[in-house]
């Protein structure tokens, strides 16, 4: 229910800071949205990161890149059905490919028990320019 009620002011916002930019609103959403959504879940993890072991630092990366996993794989169905079920032309092959190869990346460094820097930069560099 509140996805309803905010998302039209929210779309407004992010077009309105598109255009003061002076970039696209596909861009701007590209970046701000996923933060918007995701804010109890950064939120919650800065919070245990703060405890500064190595331990709560990993449990909090890998949280969140569990949750970029599950948005990007929520997102990459959503359109994988919207092209099947309305019949569009297929021409997204190189992002699927990217959005995909990106994931693996984040997954595989998922699986390891302690992050450090280099992971963290490692998992950033996968996020497009």
């Amino acid at each position: 229910l509140l996805v309803v009620i905010f998302s039209d002011p929210m779309t407004d916002v992010l077009d309105e800071m598109g255009d003061r930019f002076g970039c696209s609103a596909f861009y701007t959403a590209f970046l701000l949205a996923p933060v918007a959504s995701n804010a109890s879940e950064l939120i919650t993890s800065y919070s245990y990161a703060k405890k500064k072991t190595t331990r709560s630092i990993s449990i909090s990366l890998q949280a969140l890149q569990g949750a970029a996993c599950m948005n990007n794989t929520f997102c990459l169905a959503i359109f994988m059905a919207l092209i099947y079920f309305k019949g569009l032309v297929w021409t997204f092959t190189a992002e699927t490919i990217g959005i995909l190869a990106s994931q693996l990346v984040v997954a595989l460094y998922s699986f390891k028990e302690t992050q450090r820097v280099f992971d963290a930069y490692v998992v950033f560099l996968t996020y497009p320019a």
